[in-house]
């Protein structure tokens, strides 16, 4: 807890102090500017700097909220970028690049500037390995969004109008300066392990570089638009290596709860103490009530008005496992087993991440899924703190993972796949260890593909070992904000237009016991009941925003009367109106004219 004090004071003496040098367009510069002889002349005062640089990592917010469009969850309502016609340039932001000026100040001025003034060379290709891994950061989200965007490697000057209104630079050379200064950042971070997750380290650097390479390997394999596909290998080896050398590293390990092994997964997510359990986490946006540091994940999924009322849908709840590591969905009338049942038996990480039997705060209150929070009834409990102490207000102190281990082994088991060497040894030590965890009994590398898999989410993966992967891929990383990124490089965005499908009600006007803790929790009606059952939450199914799939019963029906549309061209965003008018150089991606 003392390093995550001086850690956070730091950052507060640096915001403040560089907060005239930041700004939000990259044609902009910054009035007032710290000079290089004074900010970059010893070791306190490059970290200094250098702590300015993690604005650049997303929050604990963003990662919670992350997967608010995806084709795994319902919310309450439909993103307007899946409505036809309702999201165009004008509506398009995430054309900011003051933190990336910061980042290329540094990377300019500082390493001269440090070497004149006595500061040792390893300390100082440190901090610039540090510098160049957030450029690399930055302008990954960048090349996810837009695609091709200007390259810039030096703060702009005002002066120099062919760099400021330059066309944007191709996403081959945009994403090979990625590639150089992440392999700079893993050759010259120091590799000592941070324990409070909270700093960037050599580790992360790999881990990230994996990351990014999968990303980008995928999306020019299955982008046939950008002719990319026979450089594809390339990167998923370097996803591969990447992984691999931080898995032989030993630094980290999947997460284990000695005591209470079926509360392992969820410890990685609602920890309070400040320090995230360190085996497994690699990178966190750390919280602390004692530093007075919240983020909103509890009040988020418990919010009907604060939150986006984010539910599960039914196909994806389907893809958990049995117990005996057998496809729930190879049971004969799978579609039809009423909720209670159906979660009975399964992966331990299904009553981890949603309210099932079983499920009760640390006040001993035992609660069922909550239809006043959850359209579909499979309501995500991933973030939310035991104690009720944040249901109404920012007020969650828990650390929220940024990269994990588990990702990391992910990463290398899709890019070996994708290879075409995916072997015993590499399930053994990827998939069988994150299912051993999760509890399934079986966890034996399969030889025949899951069609239920091919039939509902990737009917052109014929691969028995990808579709394991990316099953687990989607379990394991759930509302870690991954989602709508592996939807886009698999160019499967014709998920997201599944239906936000619910439980299945047996009948109408018939009380549930959800939980089975003996107390009814919802009743399907086509009009609340005069005589209302305290502790029901009385569902009007009416037949526009909710219905059931068969009328009477059936499947709960969410927004099923707002037709969502999936077009290619939102691969990627458009170009923001406004930056055009200032730029006309910078062209349009396809189709958003």
């Amino acid at each position: 807890m003392k390093t995550l004090k001086l850690y956070f004071a730091l950052m507060s003496f640096v915001f403040m102090g560089c907060e005239k040098m930041l700004n939000d367009g990259y044609n902009q510069i910054a009035k007032d500017r710290i000079s290089p002889k004074v900010a970059f002349t010893s070791d306190k005062s490059i970290e200094l700097y250098t702590n300015s640089f993690y604005k650049i990592l997303p929050n604990g917010d963003d990662i919670t909220q992350g997967d608010a469009m995806s084709d795994y969850v319902a919310i309450k309502s439909v993103p307007s970028y899946l409505i036809h016609g309702a999201y165009d340039s004008k509506s398009a932001g995430g054309w900011s690049w003051g933190a990336l000026r910061n980042v290329n100040y540094f990377i300019v001025n500082a390493p001269r500037q440090a070497l004149d003034a006595g500061v040792r060379e390893d300390n100082v290709n440190n901090y610039l390995g540090i510098a160049r891994l957030f450029r690399a950061w930055f302008y990954f989200e960048k090349v996810k969004r837009f695609g091709d965007v200007p390259w810039y490697n030096k703060p702009l000057d005002p002066s120099d109008a062919a760099e400021l209104y330059k066309p944007r630079d191709p996403r081959t050379m945009v994403m090979d300066s990625v590639l150089a200064d992440l392999d700079y950042a893993i050759a010259n971070i120091y590799d000592e392990k941070d324990n409070t997750c909270s700093r960037v380290t050599k580790w992360v650097a790999l881990a990230f570089k994996s990351r990014v390479c999968l990303f980008e390997a995928t999306y020019r394999k299955y982008h046939l638009d950008l002719n990319l596909r026979g450089t594809a290998d390339k990167w998923f080896l370097e996803a591969a290596n990447a992984s691999s050398l931080l898995m032989q590293s030993e630094k980290y390990k999947i997460h284990v709860n000695s005591t209470r092994p079926e509360r392992s997964y969820r410890d990685l997510f609602v920890d309070e103490s400040g320090n995230p359990p360190n085996d497994e986490t690699i990178l966190s946006s750390n919280y602390s009530a004692e530093l007075n540091l919240f983020n909103l994940s509890s009040w988020y999924y418990l919010s009907p008005t604060r939150g986006d009322r984010v539910s599960f849908t039914k196909p994806f709840i389907n893809t958990y496992l049995n117990i005996d590591g057998t496809p729930f969905t190879n049971a004969s009338g799978f579609e039809t087993i009423p909720f209670w049942d159906e979660v009975k038996n399964r992966d331990l990480r299904l009553s981890q991440t949603i309210r099932m039997q079983g499920y009760e705060r640390s006040d001993g209150d035992k609660q069922a899924p909550d239809f006043s929070f959850t359209p579909t009834g499979y309501q995500p409990i991933k973030y939310v703190l035991d104690s009720k102490k944040a249901d109404n207000g920012i007020l969650s102190d828990n650390s929220i993972p940024i990269i994990r281990y588990a990702e990391v082994l992910l990463n290398y088991a899709e890019a070996k796949a994708e290879l075409g060497d995916f072997t015993l040894s590499d399930w053994e030590k990827t998939i069988k260890v994150l299912r051993g965890r999760a509890g399934i009994t079986n966890a034996a590398m399969p030889t025949t593909a899951d069609t239920y898999l091919q039939d509902v989410y990737f009917p052109t993966v014929t691969d028995p070992i990808l579709l394991e992967v990316r099953r687990e891929r989607g379990i394991e990383l759930a509302l870690e904000g991954f989602r709508f990124d592996d939807i886009r490089r698999w160019a499967c965005g014709k998920l997201l237009e599944m239906p936000y499908e619910g439980i299945f009600v047996p009948e109408m006007n018939q009380l549930y016991d959800l939980n089975q803790d003996g107390n009814p929790d919802v009743s399907f009606v086509s009009s609340t009941p005069s005589n209302a059952q305290k502790g029901v939450v009385y569902v009007v199914v009416n037949n526009s925003s909710i219905k059931l799939s068969e009328g009477d019963k059936g499947n709960v029906l969410w927004l099923s009367d707002i037709a969502k549309k999936w077009e290619d061209h939102k691969y990627v965003y458009p170009i923001p109106y406004n930056e055009r008018v200032l730029n006309p150089d910078l062209g349009q991606n396809p189709i958003w004219e």
